[in-house]
């Protein structure tokens, strides 16, 4: 298994499990992520609904009014120059996730690996940015769901397979599980859309990937704009807006520039670096149980 990390990935997800931090991505060509408020396509907009953050416990706080406060740093807090895109919003999330079943969520194996992983992580729903002046990160108390078992979870170095599905502390409600493969695999070069949690900000949503690489049994390879906390995000065959994969590992996510003394994003043509690698969903014998 393939894996670089960076002083400033290391610094962003510093409570992470260990495999968990040493899984960074970086973006191809043109940065597509989008933000909810900014984004048109209706379609993208309800897969994006049912996309969830791992949060750990701690940064979730309770307000008066029944709501929960998201807390925690930001990029450029972490060492991020202040022109990066998002700099000034708030990097709570530790991995992504996304909801295949009225109580069933798949993530990354990396991601939740021990009981205690599931435990003291919260899955946060409606974590993303409404408004362009948004500054507080509040969302209500139902779209709060603790990890209550761990059904399937599977991290090998030898088939690098690579992802988990957990069981909700409670039905979700209100949002409408996913559609994904059962068998077969995406066609090559097929359009993808990726949504999840980039260095644990809220929400984005990215559309401008495609498959790379088709070939191994277990991963494809594709030019997704992703970086850590990204880990975990479901990758959607742009075309049928079914989950093909999880997004598990790339090429690093940031490099320091010296001029500017912070760290920028690492800048791959689309045809270049080593691809980001997605976790082919039909890996996942349990889902049979869960359509």
């Amino acid at each position: 298994m393939k894996y670089q990390s960076a002083l400033a990935f290391a610094l962003l997800f510093s409570i992470l499990p260990t495999q968990a931090k040493l899984t960074p991505k970086v973006v191809y060509g043109q940065d597509d992520r989008l933000d909810v408020y900014e984004t048109v396509n209706q379609t993208h907009l309800k897969l994006a609904t049912a996309t969830a953050a791992m949060i750990p416990s701690n940064s979730l706080q309770a307000q008066s009014d029944d709501s929960i406060e998201i807390t925690g740093g930001t990029l450029e807090g972490d060492g991020m120059c202040a022109t990066e895109r998002f700099a000034k919003q708030r990097t709570a999330a530790m991995c992504s996730g996304f909801l295949v079943g009225d109580q069933y969520l798949v993530t990354a194996g990396h991601c939740i690996q021990t009981k205690a992983d599931c435990k003291n992580n919260n899955w946060v729903f409606d974590y993303n940015v409404k408004s362009k002046d948004q500054a507080d990160y509040v969302v209500s108390q139902s779209n709060v769901y603790g990890c209550s078992e761990i059904i399937s979870q599977k991290l090998e170095r030898s088939s690098q397979d690579d992802f988990a599905l957990i069981k909700l502390d409670r039905p979700v409600v209100g949002i409408q599980p996913l559609k994904f493969r059962t068998a077969g695999k995406i066609t090559d070069k097929a359009r993808l859309i990726m949504i999840g949690h980039p260095s644990g900000l809220p929400t984005k949503i990215e559309a401008g990937g495609s498959v790379r690489n088709n070939k191994n049994s277990v991963y494809f390879q594709a030019t997704t704009d992703s970086y850590g906390g990204n880990s975990g995000s479901a990758v959607f065959n742009f075309d049928t807006g079914e989950v093909e994969g999880i997004l598990v590992r790339g090429d690093t996510d940031y490099k320091y520039d010296s001029r500017k003394g912070c760290y920028v994003t690492n800048v791959c043509r689309e045809d270049s670096c080593r691809g980001e690698d997605v976790t082919r969903i039909t890996n996942i014998a349990e889902l049979k149980n869960i359509r």
